[in-house]
């Protein structure tokens, strides 16, 4: 099982990035899909998921309005869409499965298998 996280990168204040979360060796409609950051210094965070059945999401609170989920089943990929982003965003940012099927506030330990991180910095 894999998970690779793409799409980092540099970005301006008020400018976009969308991630990207491609899985191998299983199917990510069957599974959890949440996405976590870390910044220097801080906790790793929740910062959405994605019920197996796309009826169930969170968002942290930071980032309602701004950031979106959504599934590619026929890729296997899941995205996060972040918009109007603000420096405060800049982390490592880290995609996570777990076959619960589940969505609530998203916990690093509950999550079986992880992606690598990919850095996002927002800066002018």
């Amino acid at each position: 099982v894999q998970l690779q996280a793409s799409g980092g990168g540099l970005v301006q204040p008020g400018g976009s990035l969308r991630l990207s979360c491609v899985a191998s060796g299983l199917s990510l409609d069957d599974y959890t899909v949440a996405w976590f950051r870390q910044a220097p210094g801080k906790e790793r965070e929740g910062v959405t998921c994605i019920s197996s059945t796309d009826r169930a999401k969170y968002w942290l609170d930071s980032v309602k309005g701004r950031f979106t989920i959504s599934r590619d089943n026929d890729r296997n990929t899941v995205y996060l869409e972040m918009n109007r982003m603000r420096v405060e965003d800049t982390a490592v940012y880290y995609c996570a499965a777990d076959p619960w099927g589940g969505c609530g506030q998203p916990a690093p330990h509950l999550m079986r298998f992880w992606g690598q991180g990919t850095q996002v910095t927002v800066s002018s």
